[in-house]
This record gives C-alpha cells, sequence and structure tokens, in this order.
C-alpha cells in the first residue's frame, strides 16, 4: 500500500512534470534485479552456458563491462537500488529478515515513494527484503511479505501473470514496475529439498511442483565454466551445473516478463534495466567487496536510444546510480530533505542516460559494507578508480566471516575440508588468507585482475594510494558515514577535528 502523507505542493508540481515528459514515446521502467547472479551468459563470454532471452535483451540494450553493486549483501543492496544512499547513509546495515531485523531510516525518500507521489503506478513482484514499509511503499505487491517467494520469486508462471495482472490495471498512467526474482540464490539453508540452488523446484519431478513455462537445461559439471576466484575441484563443478539450471528459470522468466511487455503494446515506451544484487554465493564472491563479489552484469535498454543498442560501454556504473536513473528518466528532481539534523541529503550516484547517447569519462565507483547477518560485523569501505582498487577493511583484526548459506555450500564444505586435511584446495588463496587481511589493500587489476598482490606497502604506488585513500574519505563525508573515523578514531561531530584520537595501536 503507498505510504501517507502524499500529495501538496511538491506532489502536484511533480504530476506535473511527468505530464510534462510529452514526446510521442511513453515513459515506463521495468527494473529486473536477479539474486545472486553474475556473469553466468553468452553476453558476458560464458559460452558454456545457454541464455536467450538475456542474449535478445542485450541485442536491445546497452552492456556495462565496469558496473558494480555498492555493497555486495542482499537486503543492503535492495536498499541502495531503491534509494540511491549507500547502506551506511540508509540505515540497512544488514539483511532485513528474521533475527538480523536491519531497516532504513524512516526519513529516507526511496524511489518507490518519490515516483508515487509524481503520480507512477509501482509494482514490485518478487523478492522485496528491505523496510520499513513507510520507506518502500508499492501501489502494487506480490512479495515474500503476503505470498511463498518462492511462487513469486521462482515460479515464472505465477510472475507472468502477476506482470499481466499489474499491467492490466495501469489506467493509462506511467508505471515503475520492479521484478525481483528469487534466482540463482541458493537454498540449501531454507528449502534443501529442492536442491542447493531450487534447482529441482517446479521441475515436474515427485514432490518438485510444476512450473509450466520452464523447460530446465541441465549441464555437465565437466564443461561448466568454473570463475578465476572459485576453487576448480569435481564438488565446486558440480555446485555450478546446478547454478546454471537455475539460471535456466531466471532467463525464461526474463523472457515470459519481456513477452508480456510486448504484448500489452508497451515494448517501446519502457526503459528496460537488468542486473544482479551482489556477487554469486561463492569463495570471494558475495559479502567480499573484492571485484569479484563487486562486479555485475548490468543492461540498460532504452527505446529513446536505439543508437546504442548491442554496444559495450566500458563507463563505471554501480547499482547506486539506478535511482537517479529513473528519477531521470521521468524528469522528477531529487527533494531537499535531511535525515539527521539540517544536513541535506545528496545523491552520489549518476544518471547513466547520457551514456545511452555516448560514453561518458566516468571511472570511480564506492562500496560500503557494515554487515551481511546481524553476527558478521566486518564494515569494509572501497573505491575503484580506473584500474586500482583500494580496499579499507575497519576490522581487519578480526576472521572475515561467514554466512549460514554459504557455510553449508558444497563448495565450502569442500574448500574446509581439504583444508583440514591437508589436500590440495585448487584455490588461488589460503583459507587463512581469506580469513585474515590486511587493514589497507590496494590492487592494480590491469595486471591483477584476481586481486591477488597487495600494493600497499610498494613505495612505488604511495601516491596512488595515499589519493584513493583521500577520495575514500570525502566520500564517507559526503555520504556521512557514521565509521569515517574508525577504527583509530571516534567521531564526534562537535568538535574539531571531528575524529578523535583513540591510540588504540591500530
Amino acid at each position: 500500500m503507498a505510504a501517507g502523507g502524499r500529495g501538496g505542493g511538491w506532489g502536484s508540481l511533480l504530476l506535473l512534470l511527468v505530464g510534462l515528459c510529452g514526446g510521442s514515446i511513453g515513459r515506463n521502467v521495468l527494473l529486473l534485479i536477479a539474486d545472486d547472479a553474475g556473469f553466468e551468459s553468452q553476453l558476458y563470454n560464458n559460452s558454456a552456458i545457454r541464455t536467450p532471452n538475456l542474449d535478445a535483451l542485450g541485442r536491445r540494450s546497452l552492456l556495462f563491462r565496469n558496473a558494480f553493486t555498492s555493497v555486495s549483501s542482499c537486503s543492503p543492496s535492495r536498499a541502495a537500488i531503491l534509494s540511491g544512499l549507500p547502506q551506511h547513509q540508509n540505515g540497512m546495515y544488514g539483511l532485513h529478515q528474521d533475527v538480523h531485523h536491519f531497516d532504513s531510516f524512516e526519513q529516507v525518500r526511496s524511489l518507490p515513494l518519490l515516483l508515487s507521489q509524481a503520480g507512477v503506478y509501482t509494482g514490485i513482484i518478487g523478492k522485496k527484503h528491505v523496510g520499513p514499509e513507510a520507506v518502500y511503499p508499492f501501489d502494487f505487491a506480490y512479495t515474500e511479505e503476503n505470498s511463498s517467494v518462492l511462487q513469486v520469486g521462482r515460479n515464472i508462471t505465477r510472475i507472468k501473470f502477476l506482470v499481466r495482472k499489474f499491467l492490466q490495471s495501469l489506467q493509462d498512467r506511467p508505471f515503475f514496475l520492479y521484478v525481483a526474482f528469487h534466482d540463482p540464490h541458493r537454498c540449501g539453508h531454507s528449502q534443501p529439498q529442492y536442491g542447493m540452488f531450487c534447482e529441482k523446484f517446479g521441475n515436474g519431478e515427485s514432490g518438485m511442483g510444476y512450473i509450466p513455462d520452464w523447460k530446465p537445461l541441465y549441464y555437465s559439471p565437466e564443461k561448466v565454466k568454473v570463475p578465476d576466484f572459485v576453487p576448480d575441484t569435481p564438488t565446486a563443478r558440480d555446485d555450478i551445473a546446478a547454478q546454471y539450471t537455475t539460471v535456466s528459470r531466471l532467463d525464461q522468466g526474463i523472457g515470459l516478463v519481456l513477452e508480456e511487455l510486448r504484448s500489452a503494446g508497451l515494448e517501446n515506451d519502457t526503459l528496460v534495466i537488468y542486473s544482479s544484487d551482489n556477487g554469486i554465493p561463492f569463495p570471494n564472491g558475495r559479502t567480499n567487496v573484492y571485484r569479484s563479489g563487486m562486479a555485475e552484469p548490468m543492461l540498460v535498454s532504452s527505446p529513446r536510444h536505439q543508437q546504442r543498442w548491442g554496444q559495450v560501454s566500458q563507463t563505471y556504473a554501480s547499482l547506486l546510480d539506478v535511482t537517479p536513473t529513473i528519477l531521470d528518466w521521468f524528469s522528477i528532481p531529487y527533494p531537499s530533505y535531511s535525515i539527521f539534523g539540517n544536513t541535506l541529503v545528496k545523491l552520489t550516484g549518476k544518471s547513466l542516460l547520457p551514456v545511452l547517447v555516448s560514453e561518458q569519462p566516468w571511472a570511480t565507483v564506492f562500496s560500503s559494507q557494515s554487515h551481511h547477518e546481524v553476527t558478521m560485523y566486518y564494515p569494509m569501505r572501497s573505491i575503484q578508480h580506473q584500474n586500482f582498487h583500494l580496499i579499507h577493511n575497519l576490522n581487519f583484526k578480526m576472521p572475515f566471516p561467514i554466512d549460514q548459506d554459504f557455510y553449508i555450500s558444497p563448495t565450502f564444505q569442500d574448500l574446509l575440508n581439504r583444508t583440514v586435511t591437508g589436500q590440495p584446495t585448487h584455490w588461488f588463496k589460503t583459507l587463512h588468507q581469506y580469513y585474515y587481511r590486511d587493514r589497507w589493500e590496494l590492487f592494480d587489476q590491469s595486471r591483477d585482475l584476481a586481486e591477488t598482490q597487495n600494493l600497499v606497502s610498494d613505495p612505488k604506488y604511495s601516491e596512488i594510494f595515499q589519493q584513493l585513500k583521500a577520495q575514500l574519505l570525502a566520500w564517507q563525508w559526503d555520504t556521512h558515514d557514521p565509521w569515517v573515523c574508525a577504527p583509530d578514531g571516534v567521531l564526534e561531530e562537535k568538535l574539531n577535528p571531528q575524529c578523535r584520537p583513540l591510540y588504540n595501536e591500530v
């Protein structure tokens, strides 16, 4: 349901702005977000997997080679997508559900709230995983809050009919529809009867249910493409083969959603954005701010910018750019307001619409992570500028935490067992190196894409280290990061300087 307090003079102005956007092509938005997906598609040079629907969308899109999430965790990433604010600024420090219980600050003016106030009909189908409701309201909502997440996030036939229902209820209003697939997230922790990736859910076998529109694709473990940051073992290959089957459901679901758009006569009126929330749930992936945990697929298909369809952009993009892009598409300004005190909130992301016209010189993205599960306190901040990536591990004296879902995965259990028994892990780092990290990590991705060589102590890189460190600190101040003085200082806003030393030997 929509939040209260809408309308007024500002809302009327925004309604006018939407009405004035005019032109022969309408302005609607379809946002497609996968759950823990990576580059498992032919679009991103993975010839081992078949993704015909993503490939077809790619032919009508600009493909981004350097797109990144702002946080490698589900709820924080979704809150950042829907608010345009990093997790430390919007308040969604970790997972939203159950014992984790994180929420965004009630003052946050989210994308769906702003759109609805401007007369745009908003809808969500699938995994919401953010709150509170007053901050993230949708006019049309079928999520885990009122339905089974398996049915609204993985049952692509159900998703198809819900999209149809949404489009039939538009009443000639511009719309924003957010389809948040639950595929290809692991489900070994929550619904193990359906397989490690829910790859058996709906396949028609006994007890698995049946999804009429899904034609499962199966893969030989010997033929999958193992990412460079994942151990190349028989167990990991089996795991990836199951992931690929679930990706086939995601891909076919995307095809069904786009077909509903076409059937409704709205394909040429709608901006379509596809991406994923965070890295894949494998070692060095999700919950890490290494490139392997942050890099995301991104397709942007605009009926107004057909000249860039089928092209590849090297421009750096962030999921923090989604909100400003969609606001720009609808010609809606970002409001002037504050979350705490009198300091106004400013979006640090940017609209990607100029990239749909021509390449832009943008080459910097930031990331911020504090929690995943409530017990996983390991705050990290990072900046990527061109080929250089600087990471600040604030809690570096503690071991890097492991989430429950990932812990029971076959790949991680195999890595644990191989480590304990002294067998070769076939991984590019040891488990000890994974757990224990330096406070600062600097990588040159032009020479070290796997990010294995920390250059912080190399005198040749001291200047770039100080430059990136200063840029990262400035971004933290700009986004009101409560951790800006950590771990060796305390933030005291009424004193000058505001960061007060602790002399704690870190």
